[in-house]
């Protein structure tokens, strides 16, 4: 019977980490859907601010500003690392990871800023170029929170004389889907589009005044994004991670319960075998 009591208790505390983990899935599933509405009416001004700054530069301006400037190849590069505050989600944080070190080993002089936990509590122990670091940031994904993320990259890379920025992130695609993107940040290179060179504007203040304070409000609104991206691709991969991890906690409390069920029957079988034993040895 002890063996019996083993396999309820175990049955027990898979259900518990079932109703757990299925919890977390719902969980993670509004905040994606939360994350994926927030992309969408992100979009509109992110692609006005877009077209500005590549009419700017269509129109061949006499200003050589360093957020529209062509690389030099002759500065350092640091490397923006977007992962998550907490586990639980799969192979997100890892791919991630082991992307950067693929950079770092290309440019070992690179600086690091990490934005997320996990990413930070990796490469504080396993390198020393980290600069800047950012951690529970996810919790409240609010604008402002990434408008001073984005306004610390922009100093960094003008007052630093960082050559380029690039930034390592998760792209969402969809939930069981999620797209590691290294792309540059600073100087900023404007999305290509055949209808921006149609447009034009006219310019006032003065050139300078003008790519600075549209470059930085694209580099606030392009940083939101990429936290909304790496925040519904997470919150994606703990849903399909929760999600397994509730099928096979389904499926292990079927194999116990079956083993429960043969073990009792087993059991019940001896104590019948025992009793008519008992009886035949006192008939005769």
């Amino acid at each position: 019977m002890a063996n019996l009591r083993e396999i309820k208790t175990r049955i027990e505390s898979v259900k518990s980490t079932k109703q757990i983990t299925n919890a977390m899935k719902m969980v993670a599933a509004s905040k994606l859907r939360k994350a994926q509405d927030n992309i969408i009416n992100a979009r509109p001004y992110a692609d006005h601010i877009n077209d500005m700054l590549r009419t700017l530069k269509n129109k061949n301006i006499s200003s050589d500003h360093p957020l529209l400037a062509e690389i030099s190849g002759k500065g350092k590069t640091a490397y923006v690392v977007v992962t998550s505050d907490r586990g639980l989600c799969g192979s997100f944080n890892t791919h991630i990871i082991k992307e950067a070190i693929v950079h770092l080993k290309e440019n070992s002089d690179a600086d690091l800023i990490c934005i997320g936990k996990k990413g930070y509590d990796y490469f504080k122990k396993h390198s020393t170029n980290v600069t800047e670091h950012y951690i529970n940031l996810f919790n409240e994904m609010d604008f402002s929170v990434s408008e001073d993320v984005a306004e610390k990259i922009l100093s960094l890379f003008l007052d630093e004389n960082y050559d380029k920025i690039n930034v390592i992130y998760n792209e969402f695609k969809s939930a069981i889907q999620q797209d590691i993107v290294v792309k540059q940040l600073l100087p900023i290179v404007p999305i290509e589009s055949e209808e921006i060179s149609k447009l034009d504007y006219i310019y006032e203040p003065d050139e300078d005044t003008i790519i600075y304070e549209i470059g930085r409000k694209y580099i606030h609104v392009d940083v939101w994004r990429i936290m909304l991206e790496s925040s519904a691709a997470e919150q994606g991969a703990r849903m399909t991670a929760m999600d397994s991890a509730t099928e096979n906690a389904i499926e292990l409390i079927d194999k116990l319960t079956l083993n429960y069920n043969r073990a009792r029957q087993a059991a019940i079988t001896t104590e019948i075998i025992e009793i008519s034993s008992g009886a035949e040895a006192i008939q005769q």
